[in-house]
């Protein structure tokens, strides 16, 4: 399958990926993207800017994180609702890692801090989330990404028309979803691909 004549980005066309899933293509040889599923939260003229969904963050803990960052004292990190326990912790992309970002269900929202990106996710990237979630006032469903994956003003055109990225929709399950390691195969799917047919012709590009 090819994204060389994507109309997306034929002469003239003002769509723009945000809100869309990108999936790496088995070619792709920059290590921080190999076999990557990358929810794109701003996508325009000025670049594109994307949480990587599927690559966790080694053994950080959430409740852990909040510790750190004073959002709670360690004394009452057991007293966390589950929610924040189940968490997800990912690196989010090789940009600003020592940033935190808040992906999350659209039923939590902060006026000049919180981005909606489409009608059912939105990012936050201020405490005041973390302190919500702490607190059990937080959104449905949230993954906090170390980092982001940037790029400049037409790069991602150019890295998609070059066949190095397919797109598509996104579902919560990409998003939220508990098994990080099936994600990549997960969103192939969605295509229509067959993962094993896809890798197998990795080195005939």
């Amino acid at each position: 399958m090819s994204a060389t004549h994507d109309p997306t980005f034929s002469e003239g066309a003002s769509n723009f990926l945000d809100g869309q899933m990108l999936i790496a293509m088995p070619t792709m040889r920059d290590e921080n993207f190999a076999r990557t599923v990358i929810y794109l939260c701003a996508h325009s003229s000025e670049g594109a800017m994307g949480i990587v969904l599927n690559q966790p963050a080694g053994n950080i803990a959430f409740a852990d994180l909040l510790v750190q960052l004073d959002v709670v004292p360690a004394s009452e990190r057991i007293l966390l609702p589950r929610q924040a326990e189940s968490i997800k912790v990912l690196k989010g992309g090789p940009v600003e890692t020592g940033r935190g970002f808040v992906l999350h269900s659209a039923d939590y929202f902060v006026e000049n801090s919180t981005l909606p990106i489409d009608d059912d996710i939105c990012l936050t990237a201020t405490l005041d989330i973390l302190k919500a979630i702490a607190g059990g006032t937080g959104p449905r469903s949230a993954v906090l990404a170390l980092g982001y994956a940037g790029w400049a003003p037409g790069q991602l055109e150019t890295e998609i028309q070059a066949n190095g990225w397919l797109h598509c929709p996104a579902d919560a399950e990409l998003i939220f979803g508990d098994r990080i390691e099936t994600k990549y195969d997960h969103a192939l799917r969605k295509l229509g691909i067959d993962p094993g047919m896809l890798s197998s012709e990795a080195g005939h590009a």
